[in-house]
């Protein structure tokens, strides 16, 4: 990828690799909730309301972080890797649900911190192909995720919780470490790499990408967070503990960030992110008919290979906008917030439905209403060029 520069981008940053690593540990720490929650559940003997709570504790400290990114992004990096360090080791230490929330709140908070700071020093390094360059990144983040469920499935029976969360947690720390001591110290500026500088987003465009990841936010966590539980409750597949299919999800998740990564180097980012979404709300409404084990791993499969596509694709089309560190981190950030909120708002409704099943709806309304955003846009902007054209 060719390397291109701001004036921001010279403050020193992580190199290379060590971005790819704290994506991956974030990716890990993301979606920690979703294979751990039934035995959390179990342990604590909360009902799905107050599981709820744990996830909305997390991505709410997630928004915060990504609201609060410095415009010099080393620091956001570094220190969200120490808030994650003491807030999963907190969450090993907890006792119950009270002092569990509040742990999970600070590992969301630096996980926030992490990957707004991550995702927006490399939309300013790499200017060609941007979504590429991120759909690149963010499979390292899809890896960690497809691992986190086959960690827990390995230890958890044999280790439980509090050891293996403390391990999580000084591997943070050693990566803050390693981030700060392979420090990429400058960037070239020769004259044909360097970019305009940032500018401020209308209104208008910022409220239009916020929406997108606060939607898209609480479409991810909905499925990743009650997959577990929800392949527990309404199917035969019992395979590494139940977390067969969330694997089989982030698996697909992460197979689809590098053919995408691929794939937007020759369609545009807006026609990738349209057929993603409507395939995504094909595939969810598909789960709430499944009930074989087989058709439910081929259902995450696919799901996962028509998520894939959307991060990267929107945060690309944002990027080209030149936003401000502080507007990327918000719109970020938003993402958080719609991941606190839906799988929260899942597990009320499938306590007071009693029914896992009928929650899906969740989702499936979700994704619809990111597809019909996305028309809607590219229509309204369609439309207002082509009266512009007719003033002429």
């Amino acid at each position: 990828m060719q390397q291109t520069c701001t004036a921001e981008d010279t403050n020193p940053g992580p190199s290379a690799f060590w971005l790819a690593a704290g994506f991956l540990l974030a990716g890990l720490g993301t979606v920690l909730l979703g294979p751990i929650l039934p035995t959390l559940a179990s342990d604590w003997r909360i009902d799905d309301a107050h599981s709820g709570l744990l996830l909305a504790a997390k991505f709410a400290g997630s928004f915060l972080g990504g609201v609060s990114v410095p415009r010099r992004l080393r620091f956001g990096i570094a220190g969200g890797m120490v808030c994650s360090c003491a807030g999963f080791a907190g969450f090993a230490l907890s006792p119950g649900l009270l002092t569990g929330c509040l742990a999970l709140f600070i590992g969301g908070f630096g996980l926030g911190q992490i990957i707004a700071s991550t995702n927006i020093l490399a939309g300013r390094r790499y200017r060609s192909h941007t979504g590429s360059a991120l759909a690149s990144l963010n499979f390292f983040w899809s890896l960690g995720a497809v691992a986190c469920g086959l960690i827990a499935a390995a230890v958890l029976p044999r280790w439980g919780l509090r050891v293996p969360m403390l391990t999580f947690a000084g591997i943070f720390l050693a990566a803050g470490l390693g981030g700060i001591l392979g420090t990429t110290r400058s960037v070239s500026l020769a004259a044909n790499n360097v970019v305009p500088e940032a500018v401020s987003l209308p209104r208008s465009a910022l409220v239009h990408f916020a929406l997108l990841l606060f939607l898209y936010g609480g479409l991810e966590t909905c499925m990743t967070g009650w997959l577990t539980t929800y392949t527990l409750r309404f199917s035969d597949l019992r395979l590494l503990g139940g977390q067969s299919a969330l694997v089989l999800l982030w698996s697909s998740l992460t197979v689809g960030r590098a053919l995408s990564a691929a794939a937007m180097r020759w369609v545009s980012e807006s026609v990738v992110q349209r057929l993603g979404l409507t395939l995504s709300a094909v595939f969810i409404a598909a789960l709430t008919a499944t009930r074989s084990g087989a058709l439910l791993s081929l259902d995450c499969l696919l799901l996962g290979l028509a998520l894939a596509p959307f991060f990267p694709s929107t945060f690309a089309i944002l990027m080209a906008r030149r936003p401000t560190a502080r507007q990327a981190g918000f719109i970020l950030a938003v993402s958080g917030l719609g991941a606190a909120l839906f799988p929260w708002m899942m597990g009320i409704v499938s306590t007071h439905s009693g029914s896992l099943r009928i929650a899906m709806a969740v989702p499936f309304v979700l994704a619809t209403a990111l597809l019909a955003l996305s028309i809607f846009t590219a229509n309204a902007v369609s439309h207002r060029r082509t009266l512009g054209e007719s003033s002429i």
